[in-house]
Protein backbone atom coordinates (compact mmCIF):
# COMPACT_ATOMS: atom_id res chain seq x y z
CA UNK A 1 0.00 0.00 0.00
CA UNK A 2 1.28 3.49 -0.96
CA UNK A 3 -0.26 6.97 -1.96
CA UNK A 4 -0.33 8.57 -4.77
CA UNK A 5 -1.04 12.54 -5.60
CA UNK A 6 -4.67 12.73 -7.90
CA UNK A 7 -6.28 15.61 -9.40
CA UNK A 8 -9.68 16.34 -11.09
CA UNK A 9 -10.29 18.81 -13.87
CA UNK A 10 -11.84 19.20 -17.19
CA UNK A 11 -9.30 19.11 -19.87
CA UNK A 12 -9.20 21.79 -22.52
CA UNK A 13 -9.77 20.29 -25.64
CA UNK A 14 -7.99 20.17 -29.02
CA UNK A 15 -6.82 22.32 -30.75
CA UNK A 16 -6.53 24.50 -27.82
CA UNK A 17 -5.59 22.36 -25.74
CA UNK A 18 -1.70 22.44 -27.46
CA UNK A 19 -2.01 25.64 -28.39
CA UNK A 20 -2.29 27.07 -24.88
CA UNK A 21 0.68 24.29 -23.28
CA UNK A 22 2.82 25.48 -26.26
CA UNK A 23 2.49 28.94 -25.25
CA UNK A 24 2.86 28.45 -21.75
CA UNK A 25 6.61 26.74 -22.82
CA UNK A 26 7.32 29.37 -24.98
CA UNK A 27 7.28 31.87 -21.70
CA UNK A 28 9.31 29.86 -20.13
CA UNK A 29 7.12 27.33 -17.94
CA UNK A 30 9.23 24.40 -18.32
CA UNK A 31 6.26 21.85 -15.62
CA UNK A 32 3.79 22.95 -18.32
CA UNK A 33 4.88 20.02 -20.45
CA UNK A 34 3.85 17.69 -17.91
CA UNK A 35 0.52 19.10 -17.30
CA UNK A 36 -2.30 18.81 -19.34
CA UNK A 37 -4.07 22.14 -20.16
CA UNK A 38 -7.43 22.21 -17.94
CA UNK A 39 -9.33 23.70 -15.44
CA UNK A 40 -8.99 22.00 -12.15
CA UNK A 41 -11.88 20.69 -9.97
CA UNK A 42 -9.33 18.97 -7.35
CA UNK A 43 -5.92 20.50 -6.76
CA UNK A 44 -3.69 17.69 -6.03
CA UNK A 45 -4.50 15.56 -3.69
CA UNK A 46 -2.25 12.24 -2.02
CA UNK A 47 -4.59 10.18 -1.03
CA UNK A 48 -4.14 6.68 -0.19
CA UNK A 49 -3.81 4.39 -3.56
CA UNK A 50 -6.78 1.73 -1.68
CA UNK A 51 -9.03 4.74 -1.97
CA UNK A 52 -8.96 4.98 -5.60
CA UNK A 53 -12.02 3.19 -6.59
CA UNK A 54 -14.34 4.87 -3.86
CA UNK A 55 -13.19 8.15 -5.60
CA UNK A 56 -14.00 6.62 -9.12
CA UNK A 57 -16.86 5.66 -7.50
CA UNK A 58 -17.50 8.80 -6.02
CA UNK A 59 -17.02 10.71 -9.38
CA UNK A 60 -19.34 8.75 -11.60
CA UNK A 61 -22.01 9.78 -9.04
CA UNK A 62 -21.11 13.06 -9.67
CA UNK A 63 -20.83 13.07 -12.88
CA UNK A 64 -23.83 10.86 -13.50
CA UNK A 65 -25.89 14.18 -11.97
CA UNK A 66 -24.34 16.45 -14.02
CA UNK A 67 -25.10 17.54 -17.38
CA UNK A 68 -23.15 19.54 -20.32
CA UNK A 69 -22.62 23.38 -20.09
CA UNK A 70 -20.89 25.98 -22.67
CA UNK A 71 -17.62 26.82 -21.44
CA UNK A 72 -16.10 30.07 -22.94
CA UNK A 73 -12.38 31.52 -22.19
CA UNK A 74 -11.80 35.17 -22.76
CA UNK A 75 -8.47 37.23 -21.82
CA UNK A 76 -6.07 37.04 -18.82
CA UNK A 77 -5.96 37.66 -15.55
CA UNK A 78 -3.63 36.93 -12.69
CA UNK A 79 -3.23 36.23 -8.83
CA UNK A 80 -0.19 38.18 -8.38
CA UNK A 81 1.25 39.34 -5.73
CA UNK A 82 -0.79 36.65 -4.03
CA UNK A 83 0.45 33.96 -6.28
CA UNK A 84 2.79 34.01 -9.22
CA UNK A 85 0.20 32.97 -11.83
CA UNK A 86 -1.17 34.50 -14.64
CA UNK A 87 -4.04 32.59 -16.57
CA UNK A 88 -6.87 32.68 -19.49
CA UNK A 89 -10.39 33.68 -17.59
CA UNK A 90 -12.93 31.50 -17.90
CA UNK A 91 -16.17 34.05 -18.58
CA UNK A 92 -19.12 31.50 -19.57
CA UNK A 93 -19.38 27.43 -17.14
CA UNK A 94 -17.92 29.69 -14.37
CA UNK A 95 -20.59 28.40 -12.30
CA UNK A 96 -20.93 25.18 -13.92
CA UNK A 97 -17.18 24.33 -12.80
CA UNK A 98 -17.88 26.41 -9.06
CA UNK A 99 -20.47 23.59 -8.41
CA UNK A 100 -19.08 20.62 -9.37
CA UNK A 101 -15.75 21.11 -7.53
CA UNK A 102 -17.77 21.49 -4.56
CA UNK A 103 -19.37 18.12 -5.50
CA UNK A 104 -16.13 16.75 -6.00
CA UNK A 105 -14.97 17.53 -2.65
CA UNK A 106 -17.96 17.03 -1.12
CA UNK A 107 -17.74 15.81 2.77
CA UNK A 108 -19.02 13.02 2.70
CA UNK A 109 -17.07 11.99 0.06
CA UNK A 110 -13.42 10.25 -0.38
CA UNK A 111 -11.71 13.76 -1.37
CA UNK A 112 -12.84 16.30 0.95
CA UNK A 113 -10.29 18.80 2.21
CA UNK A 114 -10.13 22.59 2.17
CA UNK A 115 -8.62 24.88 -0.55
CA UNK A 116 -5.90 26.93 0.49
CA UNK A 117 -7.30 29.75 -1.55
CA UNK A 118 -11.17 30.54 -2.48
CA UNK A 119 -11.99 28.51 -6.03
CA UNK A 120 -11.55 30.50 -8.64
CA UNK A 121 -12.03 28.53 -12.58
CA UNK A 122 -9.02 29.48 -14.89
CA UNK A 123 -7.04 28.23 -17.37
CA UNK A 124 -2.77 28.59 -15.92
CA UNK A 125 -0.69 29.92 -18.92
CA UNK A 126 1.97 30.79 -16.24
CA UNK A 127 3.26 29.89 -13.07
CA UNK A 128 6.27 30.81 -10.95
CA UNK A 129 8.57 32.04 -13.79
CA UNK A 130 9.87 35.67 -13.60
CA UNK A 131 7.87 38.57 -13.88
CA UNK A 132 8.62 39.60 -17.23
CA UNK A 133 7.71 36.46 -18.81
CA UNK A 134 4.40 36.42 -16.82
CA UNK A 135 3.79 40.16 -17.87
CA UNK A 136 4.23 38.90 -21.62
CA UNK A 137 2.08 35.92 -20.76
CA UNK A 138 -0.36 38.41 -19.69
CA UNK A 139 -0.16 40.60 -22.69
CA UNK A 140 0.29 37.88 -25.30
CA UNK A 141 -2.84 36.20 -24.33
CA UNK A 142 -5.40 39.20 -23.47
CA UNK A 143 -7.05 38.58 -26.22
CA UNK A 144 -7.35 35.07 -26.31
CA UNK A 145 -11.02 33.45 -26.91
CA UNK A 146 -11.99 29.75 -26.79
CA UNK A 147 -15.63 27.99 -26.82
CA UNK A 148 -16.82 24.17 -26.62
CA UNK A 149 -19.15 22.12 -24.72
CA UNK A 150 -18.15 20.64 -21.96
CA UNK A 151 -19.38 17.11 -21.53
CA UNK A 152 -17.37 15.57 -18.70
CA UNK A 153 -14.18 15.67 -16.76
CA UNK A 154 -11.35 14.10 -15.56
CA UNK A 155 -9.38 12.18 -13.21
CA UNK A 156 -5.21 12.52 -13.56
CA UNK A 157 -2.60 11.04 -11.33
CA UNK A 158 0.99 12.43 -10.74
CA UNK A 159 3.71 10.21 -11.74
CA UNK A 160 6.79 9.82 -10.11
CA UNK A 161 7.95 11.81 -12.92
CA UNK A 162 6.20 14.65 -12.45
CA UNK A 163 3.87 14.58 -15.12
CA UNK A 164 -0.19 14.37 -14.87
CA UNK A 165 -1.66 11.20 -16.81
CA UNK A 166 -5.90 10.81 -17.16
CA UNK A 167 -6.63 7.68 -15.59
CA UNK A 168 -10.26 8.04 -16.53
CA UNK A 169 -12.59 9.91 -17.89
CA UNK A 170 -16.37 10.69 -16.11
CA UNK A 171 -18.88 11.93 -18.83
CA UNK A 172 -21.59 14.35 -17.51
CA UNK A 173 -25.07 12.25 -17.30
CA UNK A 174 -27.21 14.28 -19.68
CA UNK A 175 -26.62 15.22 -23.39
CA UNK A 176 -28.27 18.75 -23.55
CA UNK A 177 -25.89 21.58 -23.94
CA UNK A 178 -27.61 24.64 -23.91
CA UNK A 179 -26.50 27.24 -26.35
CA UNK A 180 -24.17 29.60 -25.08
CA UNK A 181 -25.85 33.46 -24.68
CA UNK A 182 -24.37 35.43 -27.10
CA UNK A 183 -20.84 34.10 -27.93
CA UNK A 184 -19.62 34.66 -30.90
CA UNK A 185 -19.50 32.08 -34.08
CA UNK A 186 -15.45 31.33 -33.17
CA UNK A 187 -13.60 28.63 -32.18
CA UNK A 188 -10.87 30.82 -30.60
CA UNK A 189 -8.94 33.46 -31.39
CA UNK A 190 -5.46 34.65 -30.76
CA UNK A 191 -3.92 37.75 -31.75
CA UNK A 192 -1.17 38.15 -34.28
CA UNK A 193 2.60 38.73 -32.25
Amino acid sequence: MGTVTIGVSIAVPEPHGSLLQERRLSFGDAAASGIPTHVTLLPPTEIDDSALPAVEAHLTGVATAGRPFPMRLCGTGTFRPLSPVVFVRVVEGAEACTRLQMQVRDASGPVARELHFPYHPHVTVAHGIDDAAMDRAFEELSGYEAQWPCAGFALYEQGADGIWRKLREFPFGGTLVPPQAGAPEVDSTLPAR
